[in-house]
This record gives structure tokens, sequence and C-alpha cells, in this order.
């Protein structure tokens, strides 16, 4: 079918060049390089082994230095344990099985570990994740082989927009007090929902509460079991523990990325570690840990007695394995029948556990970060779909321009809104933002309807009277300066800091240190970051708060709030470049961080040739929050 073929071409697209990114980043760089970069865990040390499924060996590793680096290995993704001796050759492949701290699991694919992995200077790589790719070309074959039979079901004729989403004319039976109007009716329309029903919320709307007292609804209207999937381990954590607060059956699939017992006592392998039947499992891998080691001892110079003896003693671990299988199969399934709700990330729907699992509704939260392609893993395994996010927030992660460009970029949330809009409940409410932080992103991207709660609609921080303001640089000279990819620019980052040093200032007079309010300082621009942590890290009187304050690029407040929020907009050059100040979404995020205080610094020279840029100015000046850089000349 053309549309899944166009969806393959764009994901095949992608690949090479994530690929072709993931060789650049490797092939060069040494081992040092690497870590730096988050691909590896150099050194490493063994803790213990454990035979695992299909009697590969699972290795568990520490990583002994550098545990302050972030990195990117992750439940399910292809790694390399290898030793530095000889790189090239003393490698062995596998999956990471668990991730959590300075400790991960992988199973590797052979059952004894070689002679060099004792001889030190261990290491793991990250290798190219292939099975996220195979997941989700799959997922897509699968949809297009099911429409070119005519198999498809009405959810996918639905989503194709070859059929209208139908809803069940019932008397709305689950009245949730907590919710407000908007948020009950995005309840009782995933209720009545046959195929398809969309929440879109806008930043501080409480779309997970709602979308948890509509998964519990569910689950009490029909009682079949639910799947319910984000593209992030960080969405589908707070899901699984907010579910689970719910008196829910959850399930969690995967690793998480927080190391938590509560999170652990949910996962599969949390339930099996306390499940009855693991008694029996533990003494079966220990004899057969036993047979195995008394047949290594016939490793050199033996005849064929020794030999006979050697493989019988394999056979017999073969056969113990093969039981313990079996048996953990039996349990796995046992736990799996029984929880009311599974949840999971997108690819990790493609997981053994849940690959051949039908549910009655898949819920996939965060959607307007979702890749399309993803999504079809899990939605192929449901009757209906439940779609929650903000398309008017952070997009998708795309390697390739050329694939973004050609639609990749659009996600199914956005092409569902705009096929069926009687399927979307705005929530309208927001529980965040004063009035004056919220006007001009409710006015840009929700159509005016952005409502603020009475709790927020006034907050301001003691001795404010104004919760936003704009600080324009233009005519300071703060030129931006271009670092490898990144930019800087360092006076706009000290002014920053002097303005925040005011701030701070005044606040602390009426302020203890413990109910001082929260700062997020964001920029656009990593290497900016840097600059701006420096600063920091240097300035005495705010180094007393720093406990209090976040430095960070906007991709790594998504979902976060703070009572203040600097946005130092880095751009400031003579041609009006801003780059991906462009992606406005992004900057949508970011100013709707803010609880009490939003303060944007930047160059309305440069910034004011985008619209969006000009019409945020001309805001800030309506609302009487324009100031100039120049009013604060004196600032040291």
């Amino acid at each position: 079918m053309p549309y899944f073929k166009k969806l393959l071409e764009l994901l095949k697209t992608e690949r090479e060049e994530d690929l072709n990114a993931y060789i650049r980043q490797t092939e060069t760089l040494s081992v040092a390089e690497r870590r730096a970069n988050g691909l590896s865990w150099y050194p490493v040390a063994i803790r213990g082994t454990e035979m695992s499924r299909g009697d590969y060996l699972t290795v568990e590793l520490e990583r002994t230095t550098h545990q302050e680096l972030p990195h990117q290995l992750r439940f399910g993704i292809p790694a390399v344990l290898f030793s530095n001796h000889d790189p090239k050759n003393d490698r062995l492949e596998g999956t990471i099985a668990y991730q959590g701290g300075n400790r991960l699991k992988l199973t590797l694919r052979t059952d004894e570990l070689p002679d060099w992995a004792r001889d030190g200077k261990l290491g793991v790589d990250v290798l190219f994740d292939n099975n996220s790719y195979d997941e989700m070309q799959g997922a897509l074959k699968r949809a297009s082989a099911l429409v070119d039979q005519g198999l498809e079901s009405s959810l996918l004729k639905v989503l194709l927009g070859n059929m209208k989403p139908a809803f069940t004319e019932l008397a709305p039976g689950y009245v949730i007090p907590r919710l407000n109007e908007m948020q009950q009716q995005a309840v009782d329309r995933i209720v009545a929902a046959r195929e398809l029903a969309i929440v879109h919320g806008p930043p501080g709307t409480g779309k997970t509460t709602t979308l948890v007292q509509a998964i519990k609804a569910l689950s009490k209207q029909d009682g079949q079991q639910l799947l319910v999937v984000a593209p992030s381990n960080t969405a589908v954590d707070l899901l699984t523990e907010k579910l689970a607060d719910e008196g829910l059956g959850v399930l969690r699939i995967g690793n998480p990325a927080r190391v938590s017992e509560k999170l652990f006592s949910l996962t599969l392998d949390g339930k099996m570690t306390a499940h009855d039947g693991m008694k029996a499992v533990k003494a079966l891998k220990k004899q057969a840990a036993e047979y195995k080691h008394m047949a290594h001892k016939y490793k050199r110079n033996f005849g064929r007695a020794e030999k006979e003896q050697r493989k019988a003693l394999f056979d017999e671990a073969h056969k113990l394995m093969k039981e313990v299988a079996d048996t953990e199969q039996y349990i796995a399934d046992d736990l799996m029948d029984k929880a009311q709700v599974i949840t999971a990330t997108l690819v990790g729907a493609g997981h053994y556990t849940v690959r051949d699992r039908k549910f009655g509704t898949v819920v996939i939260d965060e959607a307007g970060q979702a890749l399309e392609p993803a999504c079809w893993i899990p939605l192929l395994k449901g009757q209906k779909l439940v779609l929650a996010g903000d398309h008017c927030q952070l997009p998708p992660t795309i390697k390739s321009n050329e694939a973004a460009r050609a639609g990749l970029s659009t996600t199914l949330l956005e092409k569902c809104q705009a096929l069926h809009p009687e399927a979307v409940v705005l929530l309208e409410e927001q529980y965040r933002m004063h009035q004056q932080i919220m006007q001009y992103s409710s006015n840009v991207f929700y159509q005016n309807r952005l409502k603020a709660h009475g709790s927020v609609a006034g907050h301001l921080l003691i001795g404010e009277n104004s919760a936003l303001a704009f600080v324009d640089t233009a005519g300071c000279s703060f030129e931006e300066k271009t670092e490898g990819t990144s930019t800087t620019n360092p006076d706009e980052a000290g002014f920053l800091v002097k303005h925040l040093n005011l701030l701070v200032g005044q606040l602390a007079a009426s302020y203890t240190a413990g109910d001082f309010p929260t700062v997020a300082v964001i920029s656009p621009y990593k290497q900016q970051v840097q600059v701006l942590k420096a600063m920091l890290e240097a300035h005495p009187v705010l180094q007393e708060y720093a406990h209090k304050i976040s430095v960070n690029t906007i991709d790594s407040f998504q979902g976060q709030e703070r009572d203040i929020v600097y946005i130092g907009m880095t751009r400031s050059n003579h041609e009006g470049t801003i780059g991906f100040l462009a992606d406005i979404r992004r900057m949508n995020v970011a100013m709707t961080r803010a609880r009490k205080k939003l303060v944007v610094i930047g160059d309305s020279a440069t910034l004011c040739r985008l619209p969006f840029y000009a019409d945020f100015i001309a805001y800030a000046e309506q609302i009487n929050a324009y100031q100039s850089a120049w009013e604060f000349a004196e600032l040291d």
C-alpha cells in the first residue's frame, strides 16, 4: 500500500543516516573519546555470571571509573564486551538485559566466557541499534499486508482516513470529582470511543492525571487488558508509578530509567524474582552451572572416556536449562495474564513477552514526540487507540533532514488531529503558569483557548509585580561565536548571570533558604549551556543557591517546571540568522516551564526577522514587560 511504502522509504533513509552517524562517531575514536561521547563504559569489572534463555550467558558488569559521565547504554540495545588488549579480535556481542546505576547485565551469544575476559582492561561499547529499526520496519510491513489483503481492522481504516471514528452513546458513568470539565470530557470521550480518541494536553493542563483516570475507567469498563506506551523510558516510568498508585495491577516491560525499589517491583524481572516458582528455577540453574563447571575441567588433554563424560555433562546442563526456560516462560505468562495494564516503550512493545498479545485498548502517551513508524509496533496489537500529547511541543528526534522534510517529522498525532477533529479533546485549563506567561503561548499555539486556573493565574514571586520580562540586548555588541557545530555568546551569558544575581539578591530578603524559588537557566545551544554553567560555578553569591538552580538545554526540561525560568537566546548577528530557534515548538516548551517568572534575554534585531519573536516582543511591550539591557548598564 502506498501509505506504508512511503513510510518504509522514509524509515530506510533515516536508518542509513543514523548508521552513518554511528560509524562516523565510532570508527576513528579512541576508547576515551567513545566514553566521553557516552558510547562506552571503560573500564568495567565482571561482578557475576549466570545462564539465561537459550543457553546464553548473562554477565553482570560494573563501570569502575568515570561513573559521573552520561551514557547511551540502556535496556534492550545491542552492545559488545571487548578487551582493550586486542579490541578488534577480543570481543563478544550481546544485548543489554538490565541497566541501573553503574551496573548492567549483558546477555552474550555464548555459553562461556573466553579466556581473554580474565585479563582485565574490559569495556562495553554500544552497537548500532538495528533492533529498533527492524521492529518498526516489521510493524509497517504487517500493517501494509493487512490492508493489501483486505483484513484491516476498523481502527486501521480510521487511521488511514477511510472511515470516521465512532463513539457509543453512553451516559457518562465515570464522574471523577478531582477532574475539571475538559479533563472529565476527555475521559468520557476515551471511554465512549470505539476506535480512536485523542487528548491534546498543552503545558500544565494535567494530561497525565487525565490519562491515568481514563485508563482506570477503561479497565473497569470492559475488564480487558490495556497496553500503555510512550517514546521514552522516563514517560513510561511516570505512568507506571501513577497507575500503580491508583491501585491498578501494572506490569512494566523493560528496564526503568530510574533505579527505584518501587519501580523495580513493578517490572517483569521484579515480579518474577518475587514469584514462588523462582525457587525451583534457582535450584535448576545452580545444578546446570555445576554440570557445566565439571565439564569445563575436561578442557585439555583428555581421551575418549573423558570426552563422552564431558558431552554427558553438557547434555545434562542443556536439559536443565531447557526446563529453566520453560518454567520461566510459564511464570512470565502467568504474571502477564494477571496484569490489568502492561507498560512499555514504543519499541519495547515488540519484546518477546508481549509480541503475540492482543489488547482491548492501546494508549500512546507523549505521542507528539513519537516517530510514526514506532507507533505501529504497539497499535497493531489493539482494537482501540488513545493518543495523548501535544504536537505544539517537542517533535520526535530525527537524524535525517531529508527524511524529516519528506514527512517523517509529521507525527501520527498530527495526522489524526487533522483527519478526525471530532476525536480530539483539548485540555483548556492549566495549573502551572501565571496568566502573563501563558497568554502568548495560548494565542500562538492553542487558538487562545487556554485559561489559567485561579490558583496560578496571579501568582507572583514575593515583591515582584510582573511575571514576564523580555530584556533586549540589541546594540550591546553581544556578538555570537561559533564553536564547532554549536553557537555561544559569552557576553550574553555574562549579562544573564548578572541579571539573575540581581533578582536573587532582591528575593533573598523575602525567602528562607528552604523555600527559595527554583530556577531554570535554559539555552537552546549545548555549548552555551557549558559557558553558563562555568560562569555560575564561578559566582560566589549564586553558588549559595546552586541546589535551586538547574542549567540545561530546552529538551532536557520537557515535562518539568520551575518557579523562575531564564532563557538566553544566544543568537546575535547582523544577518538575522537564528538557526534552529526557528523551531518555535521548542521555544513553546522553554517559555512554558515557568510558574511565576519568565525572563527572556535576546537581541531583538536578530530575533525579529521571524514573526513569532517579533510578535512576542510586541506582546511584552503591550503588557509593560519590555526592558533594554542598557537599563542594567551599571550591573557588575
